[in-house]
């Protein structure tokens, strides 16, 4: 095997709380982006755009997202709430992939959600090369709108996935895979 099938067969999420430091640099976040943006993108849309969560601005968004949180729950006990402000600071670095897919008159609206889709798997593909470890998630905070709104996205941006990168010591435990041959139909 290659590097790039080497490198594709060892990916595996980790983990974000078993994420550590350092942070990628500035230097190698804007190559991983740069690397993201070279997704198919019919129409050279760029249907997608970034979210740098580094630093301080890890603490500011999980204080947002407990007090969205706290605003929808009243009665959320502190301990939850403590969760909610750690949500971002779990791993070194988070990277919002925000989808801009919007009706087009040539270019369908799913043809631009798989791109950006393309630019989450882009950019792991591009931090695991970079000797990082990544985990691809969402959770509640992609679908809410109201915290989706205080984080700045108009109103038909909606989150493709939050890449927490990091390093981890060790290998990661890989899980069970599909059986390809079940899902592959010859025609």
């Amino acid at each position: 095997m290659n590097d790039t099938l080497n490198l594709l067969a060892r990916r595996r999420s980790a983990p974000p709380p078993i994420m550590k430091g350092p942070a990628p640099t500035r230097e190698e976040i804007a190559q991983m982006l740069a690397l993201a943006a070279r997704v198919p993108d019919h129409g050279k849309l760029a249907p997608w755009r970034f979210i740098v969560f580094e630093g301080e601005g890890r603490a500011r968004a999980g204080a947002l997202c407990a007090e969205v949180f706290a605003a929808k729950e009243p009665q959320v006990g502190e301990e939850r709430l403590a969760q909610e402000r750690a949500r971002f600071a779990r791993a070194p670095l988070v990277v919002g992939v925000v989808s801009r897919a919007a009706p087009h008159v040539k270019i369908p609206v799913w043809e631009q959600e798989m791109s950006a889709g393309a630019v989450c798997m882009t950019l792991t593909i591009a931090a695991t090369a970079m000797g990082y470890r990544t985990a691809w998630m969402t959770e509640w905070i992609a679908y809410d709108r109201a915290f989706l709104t205080r984080l700045g996205l108009e109103e038909h941006e909606r989150i493709a996935g939050f890449l927490h990168i990091g390093r981890v010591e060790g290998e990661v435990e890989d899980r069970a895979r599909p059986d390809v041959t079940a899902l592959t139909t010859w025609y």
